[in-house]
């Protein structure tokens, strides 16, 4: 049974009309800068697909908590607007739409592996800000793509970061060679429907922050100059495991930049942080930043968070989170903590991506007269690095002193 929509030519960008009903490719690579609409897109061409014949489509991001309020909310709009809700049967527990003729949409985290296995018969799979996952999972989707319908599709949609990533890897790099993949690059540039005022904040990035802008809003993968740490490597380990001191910090952020908190132990006979858990995410209020504490298990340990917010630290004490307090900062407090997590070796588990890609890419600047880095670090691929700071605060009592360009390796 078909569907039939009422949808204009004009609802869409021109720039991935053509690849609206284009089924050729069991790959699809969507990538390039914010703004670019391309998760848009991505979502119309799938609930166009489902309306056409019966599909069950799978969507992925890596964490189930950040559904509700992204590709859930982004398909339940559109289902809106294109004034099919009201007739789809809405699961909000199981995150789970039924269209009227019973193609079904399932929304998943990869961090409920267990539960992706059992669901057969996937006709299409998206996944969401694929940088996230770990190349192994994306693998194991792939596998999981053989239902018995035609134009079997994998789609995968992200915003390019570090040439360290697999995804630059598999697809970009100069051995890579995929094999019946359909690639498009898009910039803001591409989505005639973003305001101006959004546009204007790209924008004003070219001069503030140029590294921001190229990687961000022009999409390109980064690959930046001298690296600030160069002391980590990713491994798997059982956190149980490991004797030490308990370090949880947290990082505040809202609607552009996410707050980010960063669990690690730390083993100071062998000089070693074990880095076992990190959360991340935008748009999460206080409220729902202490229900995540809770969730963790970490209501009852210390927690250093960005002291820039004391009202948000105040207002996570009162829902219970007691032994939260406040980072101490000063005129070299960066760098101190910079030259501090230095001196470690920094032992990060896979689940951990955000950390992962942020040791790829946090990088010193440089000074644009004399092209020599000081000791300042890019205002970029900082969020779970800075909460991995504040938390060396949950045991370090000394005083904050000046950092010279020497002691951090410049």
């Amino acid at each position: 049974m078909n569907i039939t929509l009422n949808v204009k030519k004009s609802a869409f960008n021109s720039v991935y009309y053509p690849h609206l009903l284009d089924y050729s490719k069991r790959y699809e690579v969507y990538y390039g800068g914010a703004g670019s609409g391309k998760s848009v897109f991505v979502a119309q061409k799938l609930l166009v697909k489902a309306c056409r014949s019966k599909r069950k489509i799978l969507i992925i991001r890596k964490y189930g908590t950040t559904l509700k309020d992204s590709v859930f909310q982004l398909v339940s709009d559109m289902l809106r607007k294109w004034q099919l809700y009201e007739h789809c049967k809405v699961n909000l527990s199981t995150f789970t739409i039924i269209l009227p003729n019973d193609s079904m949409i399932l929304f998943k985290g990869m961090d409920d592996s267990e539960k992706i296995k059992s669901i057969t018969d996937i006709t299409d799979i998206w996944c969401e800000e694929a940088t996230e996952l770990l190349e192994d999972e994306y693998s194991q989707l792939d596998l999981r793509l053989r239902a018995l319908a035609g134009d079997l599709q994998l789609i995968v949609s992200f915003n390019p970061i570090s040439k360290a990533n697999w995804v630059y890897k598999r697809w970009f790099a100069a051995d890579a060679k995929p094999q019946n993949t359909m690639i498009l690059r898009t910039t803001y540039k591409d989505n005639r429907f973003l305001p101006d005022v959004y546009i204007s904040a790209l924008e004003e990035q070219i001069n503030t922050n140029p590294t921001y802008y190229r990687i961000y809003a022009l999409g390109e993968f980064a690959s930046l100059d001298k690296l600030i740490f160069n002391n980590w490597r990713v491994e798997e380990f059982n956190n149980a495991d490991i004797v030490g001191d308990l370090l949880i910090g947290i990082d505040f952020g809202f609607t552009n930049d996410p707050s980010t908190l960063v669990a690690s132990i730390l083993d100071k006979e062998n000089k070693r942080i074990y880095i076992f858990k990190e959360w991340g995410e935008t748009n999460r209020t206080n409220e729902e930043i202490a229900n995540v504490i809770f969730a963790l298990g970490f209501a009852k340990s210390v927690i250093v968070a960005d002291s820039a917010e004391p009202k948000s630290i105040e207002e996570i004490k009162r829902r219970g989170v007691i032994r939260i307090k406040s980072a101490t900062k000063g005129a070299d407090s960066i760098l101190h903590g910079i030259q501090r997590l230095q001196q470690y070796e920094l032992i990060v588990h896979p689940s951990c991506s955000g950390t992962i890609t942020e040791l790829e890419n946090y990088a010193w600047q440089k000074d644009k007269k004399t092209n020599e880095y000081i000791n300042k670090p890019i205002d970029a691929f900082n969020h779970f690095i800075d909460a991995l700071r504040y938390s060396l605060q949950c045991i370090d009592k000394k005083k904050l002193k000046s950092i010279t360009k020497g002691q951090l390796g410049l």
